[in-house]
């Protein structure tokens, strides 16, 4: 049968916990085994004996009153009464609880967090709400498990430069013999054979640094390369004359966290055999992880 008028579509209907009679006028109103407190006695509908009883009446022993968690008969019951049922139809003006999923958006407010409610520290442990995207649900997190996937360090990282020069021959690629670490997060880069093998995979910024002498010849080239697992993959180079040349190579370079390396090598065209210098701000080679 349809429903004449408008259509209810909200309720908060109750069915308190059954009661044991005794002789007493005060009985403790309880909803699934907890103490509930009805707004009013004009609210609750109240079986007695299979009659319906008057609320706040005292005219008969079934009159009622609620104070509170408790319903206050208006004469004492005995063992032999039964109280059928209680139910309560809701708070005076209340939409009761929304059924899952019914709540929008368009129905919150825009206020509902003000600089009252805010929170401008949080703590480890305290609950971040996010949308699993997975899942199409709201899920809470901790700060801490929050931040775990956030930001990072740039490691692996490293710097190395030199205790003695490197002797450079003519017109020769020569590896760089870096064997003085500045630091070395992860212990990657190796002392003995001059390479950086990071044990992390991804973009690393490699840079490569070498001062030499052009010594007395009238044009020099120095280059200054960086190589990829024993191959070149970028370089610098400066033309010079009877001065020094200092070409400083930065590339970035994708390295795979278990094979690859790079290694830092140098040319110089002067003629004969010069040395570099081992000065850390002028002869150094670097790298560290870009997050």
């Amino acid at each position: 049968m349809a429903y004449i008028g408008k259509q209810p579509v909200v309720g908060n209907f109750v069915k308190l916990d059954a009661i044991v009679t005794s002789a007493t006028t005060t009985f403790n109103l309880l909803n699934g085994g907890v103490a509930y407190s009805p707004q009013s006695a004009n609210n609750c509908i109240v079986s007695l004996n299979g009659i319906i009883q008057e609320p706040t009446s005292s005219g008969n022993v079934g009159g009622y009153t609620i104070s509170g968690s408790t319903i206050v008969f208006t004469s004492a019951l005995t063992s032999l009464d039964v109280i059928d049922f209680i139910i309560v139809l809701g708070d005076t003006l209340s939409i009761g609880t929304p059924s899952d999923g019914t709540v929008s958006f368009a129905k919150v407010t825009s206020n509902l967090i003000t600089g009252a409610t805010s929170e401008s520290t949080i703590a480890g442990g305290d609950s971040i709400l996010i949308f699993d995207d997975s899942a199409s649900a709201l899920r809470k997190m901790t700060r801490t498990n929050f931040v775990a996937g956030i930001g990072g360090t740039n490691t692996p990282n490293f710097r190395a430069t030199m205790s003695s020069g490197t002797s450079l021959p003519d017109s020769t690629f020569t590896k760089l013999t870096f064997n003085t670490e500045t630091y070395d997060t992860d212990s990657c880069y190796n002392t003995t054979n001059y390479r950086f093998t990071p044990t992390t995979s991804g973009k690393y910024l490699v840079i490569a640094s070498v001062n030499v002498s052009s010594g007395n010849a009238t044009s020099s080239t120095t280059i200054c390369s960086i190589y990829k697992n024993g191959s070149e993959h970028s370089r610098a180079n400066i033309v010079l004359s009877n001065s020094t040349s200092n070409p400083i190579t930065v590339s970035l370079i994708e390295l795979n966290g278990s094979s690859d390396y790079v290694e830092a090598f140098a040319y110089q065209g002067t003629g004969g055999t010069t040395t570099t210098y081992t000065g850390a701000e002028q002869t150094y080679f670097s790298a560290f992880r870009l997050l």
